[in-house]
């Protein structure tokens, strides 16, 4: 008993010498989970590259531009075909809308200031071969008003010429006559004016719908991509509806100046009518009173 009593110290010295030269092996050892705690923190980064690459392609695929610049020229170019033709037609028909807004402003234009100096020179005449003269002149070619006294005097002058008496008691005959070569000039007239117009109602009626056609074939189209790629995420479904509302856009900017040149045209011609008819008046007025003093 008294030798384990002298031997235990001896004992309990060796074990606490054994256990501080463990520790350091303990303590080394204890860090080494933390590399394999790090990795897995790294593997979300690679999915989250996977998943953008991912998402532009479904982007791409539906019709959209992965960058997020959407421009007019890019969205037409990345538009389906049958958009694209709807696009080419409604601005082919936009630009006929302002080359016949330029063509008509011209030709207003210069028929009001050529009637202006017909009736100077018209009201100056002194017999019914004088009003000839004046309308028949170079300076008034292509003139509605001169064609019509042209056309009046003519017929007296026929009617002379077959020998008929165009006075006295034949002075109606020969006036029927005359209104009715006017009456034919002027039919030519409201035809000849309203050139072009039966376009400009055609575009401003129907290119909004055209347009409005493009834009549901290409929003069919775009939901047609996006649920083949699977996918909600916005990026996907902006850049195909942009394309297909860029049609309608279109459309409306075809049929507005159409509808407003048509309205500005219509009451010129109105208003072209209206003095035409004061001067079939004025015209068989002055041949009427010509006949009266026989000239």
């Amino acid at each position: 008993m008294l030798a384990v009593k002298r031997t235990s110290p001896i004992v309990a010295f060796l074990g606490a010498a054994a256990l501080l030269t463990s520790a350091p092996a303990f303590a080394q050892s204890a860090p080494a989970p933390a590399p394999a705690a790090a990795a897995p923190a790294a593997a979300p980064a690679s999915g989250g590259d996977e998943s953008a690459a991912q998402s532009a392609a479904e982007t791409a695929k539906v019709g959209g531009n992965a960058n997020g610049h959407l421009t007019p020229i890019v969205m037409f170019e990345q538009a389906d075909l049958v958009v694209k033709i709807v696009m080419i037609g409604l601005l082919c028909c936009s630009i006929g809308s302002w080359m016949l807004l330029i063509i008509k402003l011209v030709e207003f234009n210069g028929l009001r200031r050529s009637s202006d100096s017909f009736l100077e020179n018209f009201r100056g005449a002194k017999s019914i071969i004088d009003m000839g003269k004046i309308a028949e002149s170079e300076d008034f070619a292509g003139n509605p008003l001169a064609d019509m006294a042209a056309a009046a005097a003519a017929e007296v002058e026929l009617s002379r010429q077959a020998g008929l008496h165009v006075s006295g008691e034949h002075r109606d005959s020969t006036m029927a006559r005359a209104t009715s070569a006017i009456g034919a000039v002027q039919s030519s007239l409201a035809r000849r004016l309203s050139g072009g117009m039966q376009f400009l109602a055609s575009v401003g009626a129907n290119a909004p719908f055209i347009g409005l056609f493009g834009t549901v074939y290409g929003i069919m189209n775009s939901f047609i991509g996006i649920a083949n790629t699977n996918t909600t995420n916005l990026a996907v479904v902006a850049p195909g509806i942009a394309q297909a509302l860029l049609a309608t856009g279109i459309g409306l900017f075809a049929a507005i100046p159409s509808v407003i040149f048509f309205n500005l045209f219509q009451s010129q011609i109105t208003s072209f009518g209206s003095r035409s008819e004061g001067f079939v008046a004025e015209l068989v007025n002055s041949i009427s009173r010509q006949l009266d003093k026989g000239a």
